[in-house]
């Protein structure tokens, strides 16, 4: 039985979603978005922004609290999880957490911009977002995932550090020395 979750970290538009769906059908495991579990319970985002950043992320933090005591599941974050220390603390007991890591070329090339309540006036933020969450990702994370290429090469490169053994509760990824994929 699975019993550590797999999640999904990264800036808007890297790919969490899509990869989680598939990475999660292909392991026989359930998938879990993060925003979408936030709307499902507290209503959508851009009105939970509309009462300010620090309240969505209240939210946030309290979805990541509920969903980490499931187990067994691939979770898609929201880009900005790792902004609270509280919400890596959390995740890393029950998880092992790859960054997925897009260019940020890539994402301005194909992100619809106006349904993300952070950025819906102009691109250049998604770029500050970008740069501000990098190092975030980078130092919360138990494994890099590139997502330049294609989906299922990402895909592909999480499924082989994946094993029985480090979804069993005792193994803990941070153990060992992070790795750029």
């Amino acid at each position: 039985m699975k019993e550590k979750n797999i999640i999904l970290t990264g800036i808007m538009g890297c790919g969490k979603t899509t990869i989680g769906r598939e990475l999660a059908k292909e392991l026989k495991m359930d998938f879990l978005d993060l925003d979408q579990y936030v709307e499902n319970k507290w209503g959508s985002i851009k009105e939970l922004f509309k009462h300010g950043e620090k309240h969505f992320r209240d939210i946030e933090s309290q979805a990541v609290l509920e969903v980490c005591e499931m187990k067994g599941l691939v979770v898609a974050t929201g880009g900005g999880v790792v902004k609270r220390e509280e919400n890596i603390s959390a995740l890393k007991r029950n998880s092992i957490i790859f960054f997925i890591d897009r260019s940020i070329k890539k994402i301005l090339s194909d992100i619809d911009i106006s349904e993300r309540p952070l950025i819906a006036d102009r691109k250049e933020k998604l770029i500050e977002i970008y740069e501000e969450r990098y190092p975030l990702y980078l130092s919360t994370c138990d494994l890099q995932i590139k997502n330049d290429d294609s989906i299922h090469k990402a895909i592909e490169n999480i499924k082989k550090h994946i094993t029985p053994s480090n979804l069993s509760p005792q193994h803990d990824p941070a153990d060992k020395e992070k790795q750029k994929l």
